[in-house]
């Protein structure tokens, strides 16, 4: 045990006296890693979010199903909310409709619209919420061949470019993600190549005394995971400060940015998991660089 902490101990102060003597090549390597990660964490972060909008519109989609004229939906409203996909119905009467509508004009008189019209030009709707969203267009099709319904309407068309931005930032953010590794892998190996360029005749003399290469390398590929550690952490800090930025701002708007809001909280697992992916990434990161780094060395 005493053995191990003797060797622990030096590993460690290695580590920190090689992050001392690297000066700003330290900041080069750290710098890039940050970036990346940053816009690693960002875009796996709006992915959640637009995930979770995504949900949030389906959990409100409702079905707008106008009657044809004459027909009375308390006669068809059984019949819908018998259909197992359907979770709730709202039935609203022409009348009902239609005072509202005169009431949104400005319009006082209802008897004198109604003579002027014609009567009442309205039909009965029904408002049908649907349990979840992949079942909307099946059930918009079924209920557009009942006997009686004239017109069935949803926004459906909203959710589809939601998904389609999705697709984009999901390529988007691999694109970016393949091109910024590969500059931090290269930044982070020319830092710790230069690192050990510089600490060459220690190397010689650990050599000459019978050191393996695993022990006189092990710190250098220790700075480079260091890399990848502090520059995750640096990247979660801005990734956080950005998420409540933007929570800030969408708190003072209209009801409908509101809505959007709850959609692009993140849970409380997704929370945890978003700085233990970006301390993750930023590890492996360094770890490569400083592998490709003193691979050649140790040849």
């Amino acid at each position: 045990m005493l053995k191990f902490l003797t060797k622990l101990d030096y590993l460690l102060k290695e580590t920190f006296l090689g992050l001392l003597r690297g000066g700003w090549m330290n900041w080069a390597a750290v710098s890039t890693v940050t970036v990346l990660l940053f816009l690693v964490g960002l875009s796996l972060q709006t992915s959640w979010q637009v995930e979770g909008l995504l949900k949030q519109f389906g959990s409100q989609l409702q079905l707008s199903v106008y009657l044809e004229s004459g027909i009375q939906a308390v006669n068809i409203e059984p019949l819908v909310a018998n259909m197992p996909e359907v979770a709730s119905v709202e039935v609203i009467t022409k009348e009902q409709a239609w005072t509202k509508l005169v009431k949104e004009l400005g319009l006082t008189d209802i008897e004198g619209a109604n003579q002027q019209l014609g009567g009442n030009p309205l039909v009965d709707e029904m408002k049908v919420k649907a349990l979840n969203p992949q079942v909307v267009p099946n059930l918009a099709t079924r209920l557009a061949k009942l006997e009686g319904v004239d017109v069935v309407q949803y926004i459906d068309e909203a959710v589809k470019r939601i998904a389609q931005l999705h697709r984009g930032l999901s390529w988007v953010t691999l694109t970016i993600t393949i091109i910024l590794t590969s500059t931090a892998i290269a930044v982070t190996t020319t830092t710790i190549r230069l690192i050990v360029m510089a600490r060459r005749r220690e190397i010689e003399m650990m050599q000459l005394v019978g050191a393996t290469s695993a022990w006189i390398y092990l710190p250098f590929i220790l700075q480079g995971i260091s890399f990848g550690l502090v520059g995750a952490a640096i990247s979660w800090s801005f990734t956080s400060l950005t998420q409540q930025f933007l929570n800030r701002l969408l708190a003072n708007q209209p009801d409908f940015l509101q809505f959007i809001s709850k959609g692009l909280q993140l849970t409380a697992y997704q929370t945890l998991l978003l700085p233990l992916i970006l301390l993750g990434f930023g590890a492996v990161v360094g770890l490569m660089g400083s592998l490709f780094a003193v691979r050649k060395f140790a040849r």
